[in-house]
């Protein structure tokens, strides 16, 4: 089964832990790590077309709660992949420039260019997600918000961004794991926000409120898929799995020379 099938979002998704645990498309460490080289291996060629093209783009979107691996998923996209025309954007806290215009101006200047492959370390969608957890805005605001990035989506994908988003679903306990081994190992401890316990509180509504982002927002020019992640080497060959089906469903070719190009010869 084609990774895109085998992970887009039902149409009434529900996000249990028992699913973070699935059954991955190639079992075993060992094979894993054998088809992660794969398909880097195949992704760098298609990535090296699309930057010869130079028409089109390519925009991979990675949401998850804290410890989803968002950051480990980019860094196992970067290792075996030319990072040229591959670039990763992280969207921390709104600065106060950020704040004085429209949630979604930051975005927009991050948007792939034509030949790039962009990656967004969470996105637009935390301006809905975190803001309705906290109750900083009501339903009918959320409403209007995922109406308004449906738009802006759709404009992408109508001006040649290829979307792919992704939400990197974990489990309660392995969440628990993961914070807990950011306190344990002194190479993980920078990584340790005591603001990740005050959002572990709210697991539930978390849940909640990206079940509800993923149904109000996919769609065919803008599809989201849910990888199970508590295995890091299974998440990691589903997210390049899912970028590489798409490269390939993009039917790139290597460009036609200019015709004065042929009759030049090297001495």
């Amino acid at each position: 089964m084609k990774a895109r099938d085998h992970f887009r979002a039902p149409a009434k998704l529900k996000l249990r832990d028992k699913d973070a645990d699935r059954a991955p498309l190639e079992p075993g460490k060992d094979e894993e790590k054998a088809r992660m080289e794969e398909l880097s291996e195949r992704i760098a060629t298609l990535q090296t077309m699309l930057l010869a093209e130079r028409k089109r783009k390519v925009l991979v979107v990675l949401q998850g709660i804290d410890t989803a691996g968002k950051d480990g998923a980019m860094r196992a996209l970067f290792k075996g992949i030319n990072p040229i025309g591959l670039r990763p954007v992280a969207f921390k806290a709104p600065t106060e420039a950020e704040l004085e215009r429209d949630y979604l101006w930051r975005v927009h200047r991050e948007v792939p260019k034509a030949g790039e492959i962009a990656i967004f370390n969470r996105s637009h969608y935390e301006e809905v997600l975190v803001p309705l957890v906290h109750g900083t805005i009501k339903p009918a605001e959320c409403k209007r918000r995922y109406a308004q990035i449906r738009d802006f989506e759709r404009l992408l994908a109508e001006t040649g961004t290829v979307i792919v988003k992704i939400f990197l679903h974990i489990s309660r306990d392995e969440q628990r794991e993961r914070l807990q081994a950011r306190l344990d190992e002194p190479e993980k401890r920078w990584k340790f926000d005591p603001q990740d316990l005050k959002e572990r509180e709210l697991w539930n509504q978390y849940q909640k409120a990206y079940e509800d982002a993923i149904a109000a927002t996919d769609a065919d020019h803008a599809p989201w898929y849910v990888v199970p992640a508590n295995s890091k080497p299974h998440r990691n060959v589903a997210v390049a799995s899912l970028l590489l089906e798409t490269l390939e469903s993009m039917k790139l070719k290597w460009p036609e020379p200019a015709p004065e190009l042929l009759k030049l010869q090297v001495r």
